[in-house]
């Protein structure tokens, strides 16, 4: 009996607590902001708590994709490739890259190797100038339009490794290394004087190719990879010149002709103006 009669003094005691607690703490709050119901400051103070989580922090990286003609640096999205500061990476693309993409503005090294390009068109580099360095090994470059290279005039590198050329179109003067390693290029595909304006030139690599003569090569070039090729004669005006018996190459420290028909040996006078021999087949 004692219990119970604790408990029926109890319970409407509490109630009347909790009444007077929610009184006091709704006055504090019409108190603290003057003309609005408790709710209503409620709601409003999620709304703004749940707006201020939306925004990014100011020390926060935004990670979001740069859109074409955004407002930072105003660089493109890139979609198939990596864009890192002037420089492309579109290697190994998935789906296949079947053509040159479309370039960021102001970019200076594109890396397209090992994809399955089949053809470089002229309109592909002629709104970006700046570029410097360009490598496309490893894919399926059949056919470069005339003109494809003629506006880039600051280009240093040139890679076409490891595709399936024929012949050369006309090249920036300005490169120092040029690399057309495992093609299909011929004597006839490649002019006489292709290379002979490249007074910068020091890298020229012509390897496994099926090419049978040497073309002219400019006095700057220092290493010269002609080996695995069809080259059946090398004479005194092919690295020196007959009329000129003063004429040096002391530039030239890496020739290599192995893997060639030609007997380097027959005619010993081809090689007077050079410090170094080619590498190749002498007997």
């Amino acid at each position: 009996m004692n219990a119970l009669l604790f408990t029926c003094l109890l319970v409407p005691w509490l109630v009347a607590a909790s009444a007077r607690r929610f009184d006091q703490e709704s006055q504090l709050i019409m108190g603290s902001v003057p003309g609005k119901d408790p709710s209503g400051y409620f709601i409003d103070h999620l709304k703004s708590r749940r707006a201020r989580r939306a925004l990014p922090l100011a020390d926060e990286p935004d990670d979001s994709p740069v859109e074409a003609g955004g407002d930072t640096s105003d660089l493109p999205t890139c979609l198939l490739c990596v864009c890192l500061t002037g420089s492309v990476y579109c290697e190994e693309v998935s789906p296949d890259m079947t053509s040159v993409p479309s370039l960021p503005k102001e970019t200076a090294y594109l890396y397209a190797r090992f994809n399955k390009i089949k053809k470089i068109r002229a309109k592909d580099f002629s709104d970006i100038v700046t570029l410097k360095r360009i490598d496309l090994t490893g894919n399926l470059i059949s056919e470069i339009e005339e003109g494809a290279f003629s506006k880039l005039t600051m280009l240093e590198e040139l890679s076409l490794a490891e595709n399936s050329l024929v012949k050369l179109p006309m090249l920036p003067t300005k490169l120092i290394s040029f690399n057309a390693n495992h093609n299909h290029l011929k004597t006839k595909g490649v002019k006489a004087n292709a290379f002979k304006k490249m007074t910068k030139l020091v890298n020229l690599y012509l390897a496994d190719n099926e090419m049978e003569a040497v073309p002219h090569i400019p006095d700057s070039v220092r290493t010269l990879h002609l080996q695995n090729n069809n080259i059946t004669e090398v004479n005194v005006n092919t690295f020196c010149k007959s009329n000129d018996t003063y004429y040096l190459r002391p530039s030239l420290n890496e020739v290599r002709m192995d893997g060639n028909p030609v007997v380097l040996s027959k005619n010993p006078d081809s090689f007077t103006c050079m410090k170094v021999l080619p590498v190749g087949r002498y007997r």
